[in-house]
């Protein structure tokens, strides 16, 4: 086992992998901007280096200065978390080369399965159903507009290397296939260094389903259930919960072994996410796969009784999985809200500043993945999540009366925070149903 880990990464997540290390009796190292000097997560760690300047380019995207704090404070490892550097195969490679252990899959694992189009192909290859769409990057808007005729609109344009939201458009004519893939390569060139983009048949209300894996070093594969993470904002995931509202257990069964036999067949290790959309039809199709651990994961952790992040690093210290697919039964339902400094009356405009007052939740099946408290001043460089609340119930209708609750207890003052929002969700009588889909949001609930 690890002696020292390095957290490469900030907030919530770097307490949140820093609370496993040391139950595992793992010495932790915290990377630092000048902006985080007074950070929760740089308290609780046992070392603390400065890696730069506020922003995260000079900072937490510093890869030269990350590394030099590893090596300087003698870790035997790296946990990126996610975000920041998390799937940067570079990055990953580069860790190694310096005896570093990445605590997460290899570089080239990263590489292929964090471009789009190469995961779509080697889904293909694995046997997973894919969206209809181009085999590989477009090259020309006369190859789109053919593709788009062949599969019909509307069709979506997606960045070949990135995601959130970024480098994505979607079009219903030839008009607008054209201006959408201008625009699409533009804003993937900005935000991801490549202007390369793919086209995709677009299914209209579809529900966003990923299934949580993880795979050791000797050829053991299991499926941590599946998350449904359809309710989103400007494709941004808001609200997630386990199980999948309306799964059968013989579909579940199917796509958990279908999605071990793909990270397998690709030489897939650690933790990871495989993301489908599913159709109103029940056909599911593979969108893309996260190389890492996700923001979502303690949802399944309510409902599974496992710690993904210590069997993440049990996994990368040489050691096999701890449990098996048998060992994997569900138990009750699990809701996370995504609970942003944000202020939701002013179309979400971000309000960072000083917490003058702060009090989680508490109760039976209630945890907070947080690093905030009295007198913390947000910073306005990074994301804008402050908090995850996440509870669990016998059911899925227990669960919504006790994240009610838990957010009515929540006390944030000095800033605006996307609560009251999360509460007009909790309320709408189609989310209590079970009704909702990717779009859910801006059809059902009243954003402004």
């Amino acid at each position: 086992m690890f002696q020292k880990i390095l957290v490469a990464n900030r907030g919530e997540i770097a307490l949140r992998v820093m609370r496993a290390c040391h139950e595992l009796g793992i010495a932790t190292v915290a990377v630092y901007s000048e902006a985080d000097r007074d950070a929760l997560y740089v308290r609780y760690a046992d070392e603390a280096v400065c890696v730069g300047a506020a922003s995260a380019v000079k900072s937490y995207l510093n890869i030269p200065n990350i590394i030099s704090a590893a090596l300087i404070t003698g870790v035997d490892a790296i946990h990126p978390g996610y975000g920041f550097l998390a799937e940067n195969a570079y990055f990953a490679e580069i860790c190694e080369t310096h005896g570093l252990k990445f605590i997460g899959p290899s570089a080239a694992a990263i590489a292929t399965m964090g471009d789009k189009a190469q995961a779509k192909m080697a889904m293909v290859n694995a046997g997973l159903p894919v969206v209809p769409g181009s085999d590989g990057p477009i090259s020309d808007d006369k190859q789109a507009l053919k593709l788009a005729a062949e599969i019909g609109y509307p069709v979506i344009v997606k960045a070949s290397a990135g995601g959130g939201g970024k480098g994505m458009r979607i079009a219903h004519t030839d008009e607008d296939l054209v201006k959408s893939l201008r625009i699409a390569r533009n804003e993937a060139e900005a935000a991801f260094g490549s202007p390369e983009v793919y086209l995709e048949k677009f299914i209209e209300e579809p529900r966003h389903i990923e299934f949580q894996i993880i795979c050791d070093e000797f050829g053991n594969g299991v499926c941590v259930g599946e998350r449904d993470c359809s309710l989103q904002r400007r494709h941004q995931k808001v609200l997630e919960e386990a199980p999948a509202v309306g799964l059968t257990s013989k579909i579940r069964e199917e796509m958990s072994h279908k999605v071990v036999q793909a990270a397998l067949q690709v030489g897939y290790t650690n933790a990871g996410t495989m993301e489908f959309l599913l159709d109103k039809y029940g056909n599911f199709y593979f969108i893309e796969m996260n190389t890492r651990i996700q923001v979502e994961h303690p949802v399944t952790e309510m409902v599974f009784g496992v710690d993904l992040v210590k069997e993440q690093i049990r996994v990368a210290a040489g050691e096999k999985l701890s449990f098996t697919q048998a060992d994997i039964v569900p138990r009750g339902h699990a809701i996370e809200c995504r609970i942003n400094a944000e202020d939701p009356e002013n179309d979400f405009r971000p309000s960072p500043g000083r917490v003058q007052n702060y009090l989680a939740p508490g109760g039976i099946g209630v945890r907070v993945d947080s690093a905030l408290y009295p007198g913390y001043i947000i910073p306005p460089y990074y994301d804008s999540m402050v908090a995850k609340i996440i509870v669990w119930g016998e059911n899925r209708d227990e669960a919504i009366k006790r994240m009610q609750r838990a957010l009515d207890e929540t006390i944030i003052d000095g800033i605006k925070t996307t609560i009251p929002f999360h509460r007009k969700i909790l309320d709408n009588a189609f989310f209590r149903k079970g009704e909702f889909y990717t779009n859910f949001l801006q059809r059902r609930v009243v954003e402004n």
